[in-house]
């Protein structure tokens, strides 16, 4: 592909919507978008995108080469930082180059192994406590109550308790998490009222403001919640993470650990209530351990593995990575300069039939160890990024959705309708705008041995 060809606008999109070029198009069905631009114009191109022109990744070749950043070209805090930057500003994934290494490798004794289990051994006690407030029947809206699941499990084990904030409070930091994530897609990018960008300049000082009133106390608390340990950490050479680093990190990892685990353990109730005999097959192995399983044990629940990884191929909870070329570079042979926002589009790579038989089936089994379809091509599955930049907190975030997957199981049985297509917003993170209504109905004893009453 010559670069003239590859670097030529998508003129018919961009001349579908003035100004915002395919913002709508995204927005609307992210998929069909990325599978147009990549059969007109191929893997490296260019698009116009709110209001600026963006170089376009599509494929696992090009997404691929941009996330390992081999000569270190694209640069993530410029990219993420034109869609959601003062939202989630000095977070993890908007440092980049050595500031990023220093940061990230502070970060990572928070999520050693040992961690792991204690955050673990505190989540199956608390998901018990959230779904006890689940009240089941035809029509039941599971993707609120996962939200708000994951928004709990996020205080408790991320913040140490809910003692840290009255309910009313909870509400407003979950509201504020919402308004920055969607300021990514704000046409009006300044702080005015009523504006997506002016709702979030809101939410991120109600965030710093909840953050920063226990920042001193967590410190000294000696606890082993994550919000304490950060407070805390010092590595080697005596470095720290300072007040506002601590305040910085707690919002962007508070809002990665509860949004992306909603979304994730969505989509499986939704393929396991279309797929009965998944369903029960989870639920099998679900039943031989007991309600509360250790980080070894859940991690070991093969089939519900599967099913999250089938889950992440077909809805990824982050469809596309923001990058900014920081000197000239190229892709594939395609020239790209410095100071260019860059859409690196993961989503497509996942349903590409080249790398996934029939990509639009719900089949688990590609991911068995017979199969493997995912070892392809080493990008063809990306759901946590790549590169440095790829995700400190997978394991938790793992152990987190097999958990409260692990407790629906023992405790409900769940229908979708077959022809049901959950209506993905696109605004911000995928989530189904009709909540996603299930019927949910509670296990007795009669009809599942061993489940709860």
């Amino acid at each position: 592909m010559s670069t003239q060809t590859a670097a030529r606008p998508s003129t018919p999109l961009r001349r579908a919507v003035p100004y915002v070029g395919p913002t709508l198009a995204y927005v609307n069905d992210p998929l069909t978008l990325m599978r147009d631009q990549y059969d007109r114009f191929g893997p490296v191109s260019e698009m116009p995108f709110i209001g600026r022109t963006w170089t376009v990744l599509l494929g696992p070749e090009a997404c691929g080469t941009a996330l390992r950043n081999p000569d270190k070209a694209f640069g993530s805090e410029l990219g993420w930082g034109y869609l959601v930057g003062p939202f989630f500003h000095r977070g993890l994934m908007l440092l980049d180059f050595e500031e990023h290494h220093r940061h990230r490798r502070l970060m990572q004794e928070a999520f050693t192994r040992d961690r792991l289990r204690g955050y673990t051994a505190k989540l199956g006690p608390a998901v018990d406590q959230g779904l006890d407030a689940w009240k089941p029947g035809p029509g039941f809206q599971v993707y609120p109550a996962l939200k708000e699941l994951t928004l709990d499990l996020a205080t408790q084990i991320f913040m140490g308790g809910a003692d840290l904030a009255d309910t009313a409070e909870l509400d407003r930091v979950n509201q504020a998490f919402i308004d920055c994530v969607q300021a990514a897609t704000g046409y009006v990018r300044a702080p005015v009222p009523g504006t997506r960008w002016g709702r979030a300049t809101k939410g991120r000082k109600l965030l710093v403001d909840f953050l920063s009133r226990h920042v001193e106390a967590k410190r000294e608390s000696g606890g082993d919640d994550l919000f304490s340990v950060l407070s805390r950490l010092t590595d080697e050479d005596g470095s720290s993470f300072t007040d506002d680093d601590v305040v910085n990190h707690m919002i962007f990892l508070l809002m990665a650990a509860h949004d992306t685990s909603t979304i994730t353990v969505s989509t499986m109730m939704r393929f396991l209530g279309q797929h009965p005999e998944w369903q029960e097959r989870c639920r099998e192995e679900s039943m031989a351990l007991g309600p509360h399983p250790d980080l070894d044990a859940v991690n070991g629940l093969t089939s519900l593995d599967l099913v999250m990884k089938e889950s992440l191929r077909l809805v990824p909870p982050v469809p596309v990575i923001a990058r900014r070329t920081v000197k000239d570079t190229e892709v594939m042979g395609v020239h790209i300069p410095a100071g260019r926002l860059t859409a690196v589009m993961v989503h497509l790579q996942h349903h590409m039939p080249e790398y996934w038989p029939d990509p639009e089936r719900f089949d688990p089994e590609r991911f068995a160890p017979d199969r493997r379809e995912d070892k392809v091509h080493r990008d063809a599955w990306e759901p946590f990024g790549g590169g440095v930049h790829k995700c400190l907190g997978l394991h938790f975030a793992g152990a987190e959705v097999q958990m409260i997957m692990h407790q629906l199981l023992r405790r409900f049985r769940w229908t979708v309708p077959a022809d049901y297509t959950t209506p993905l917003n696109y605004h911000s993170l995928p989530f189904p705008s009709d909540g996603q209504p299930i019927d949910l109905q509670p296990l007795t004893m009669s009809t599942t041995p061993g489940a709860p009453a």
